[in-house]
């Protein structure tokens, strides 16, 4: 299940017989941290995430989260490169050792941009969500579900490409993803279209309104109308917005489309901007 881990120093930790240095918090949420750690055996950086764990449920969900990134050998998935349980008393903290995205999350970039005044291209957008899709294609190709698909969730790496994390919703019996589960993943999928490509979520106005999100997906959303995107663009959009959800496209033909659609990039991979 894990390897020992042992804290050698102030502020270092050694996890599968490597030394890390710690060297800032990164977040916290719920009952998670994450830590910038530096590996001195190969001067990389990485985050630690820790995941404290009051139950042997807790501990349990720790392990399934591990085993679901062991599951994946994909450029646009998050690898995991070590996993260990350390003791804390009558508790324990699982500890997740991932690699660091200095550039952060997609939502990350997007609101770097609109505090420029700026949006990301109708070119970066469309390599963007091919990468996506191409994770999320994987995911399903197992017989799983990512469901908690947002522009927080996704990675961007060092020439642009998207990272699919955070696999603790995802639990170890397979999910069905054909019919309603494949519908739902889409109009997710739309919803993280929709922010790259107006900078914002497609129900904010409804958060703020106090009004309920699942009330307003019964009616068609209504897609404001701008110069930058292109109408096979917000086509595409529309199709996965969709209110039917037989009529929202299953991921392999949503790659086709997509393809069909890259912008021409000589030597460069079509999953980065």
């Amino acid at each position: 299940m894990g390897h020992a881990l042992c804290v050698c120093s102030r502020g270092t930790v050694i996890i599968d017989n490597k030394r890390y240095l710690f060297i800032q918090k990164l977040g916290e949420g719920g009952f998670s941290y994450v830590d910038l750690v530096e590996g001195l055996h190969d001067g990389h950086f990485y985050a630690l995430k820790r995941i404290l764990c009051h139950e042997q449920q807790d501990r349990e969900e720790a392990q399934r989260e591990a085993d679901m990134h062991r599951l994946f050998h994909h450029p646009n998935i998050l690898r995991l490169v070590a996993y260990c349980l350390r003791e804390r008393g009558a508790k324990h903290e699982a500890w997740l050792l991932l690699p660091f995205f200095k550039r952060g999350t997609l939502w990350n970039e997007i609101e770097r941009l609109k505090d420029k005044g700026n949006f990301l291209t109708e070119d970066q957008i469309l390599r963007l969500l091919l990468g996506i899709c191409r994770g999320l294609e994987a995911i399903h190709t197992k017989g799983y579900a990512h469901r908690d698909l947002k522009p927080t969730n996704i990675l961007l790496g060092d020439e642009g490409q998207p990272v699919l994390m955070d696999f603790g919703s995802m639990n170890q019996a397979c999910i069905q993803v054909e019919g309603s589960r494949q519908a739902l993943t889409l109009q997710s999928l739309g919803c993280v279209l929709y922010a790259m490509m107006f900078g914002e979520g497609p129900y904010d106005m409804v958060f703020q309104k106090g009004d309920s999100v699942a009330l307003a997906v019964q009616n068609q959303l209504s897609i404001p109308q701008s110069p930058r995107h292109s109408s096979a663009l917000r086509q595409l959009l529309a199709s996965m917005m969709t209110v039917d959800l037989q009529q929202r496209p299953h991921i392999p033909l949503l790659l086709s489309q997509l393809e069909a659609m890259q912008p021409p990039a000589p030597g460069q991979h079509t999953t980065q901007i």
